[in-house]
């Protein structure tokens, strides 16, 4: 996947579905899948049917929920969070691009937990959680 950055998004797209305040968190997903036995999958409806607006990337252009997945990685402002579902392998394609979001946090849910990124973005001042999102949503602690 050739992560290409595009000019930054602030206002809402296609794809940014809703409105970031307080209560709903700009999230990014990335690995997102349209496969509905994936976490990414179970995530992404999570977070819309909880109202999140959210930026989801993937491998293929397909739509989840109200969510179109895209390919490319599209430069955004005001990200709160980022939950990650790529291995540690296929993040280092990723880790310019996710810091240069500077979200508030980076979620790392299980199998996804990479030490190299997490201190490079603790560097940054990004909170680092090793969690998995559907529980966090699940608990209210997202």
């Amino acid at each position: 996947m050739d992560p290409t950055i595009n000019a930054p998004i602030a206002a809402p797209s296609a794809a940014y579905s809703g409105i970031a305040d307080a209560d709903h968190k700009l999230t990014i997903v990335l690995g997102a899948s349209d496969n509905p036995n994936r976490y990414s999958f179970r995530t992404l409806n999570r977070l819309r049917d909880k109202r999140h607006p959210v930026i989801a990337i993937g491998r293929k252009k397909v739509r989840v929920a109200d969510v179109d997945i895209q390919t490319e990685a599209p430069a955004l402002e005001g990200v709160d969070t980022v939950t990650l579902y790529l291995n540690r392998g296929n993040q280092r394609d990723y880790y310019d691009y996710l810091l240069s979001l500077n979200p508030k946090r980076i979620i790392f849910n299980p199998g996804a937990e990479n030490p190299e990124l997490s201190i490079l973005a603790k560097a940054q001042g990004i909170e680092v959680v090793n969690a998995c999102t559907l529980v966090l949503l699940s608990t209210g602690q997202f």
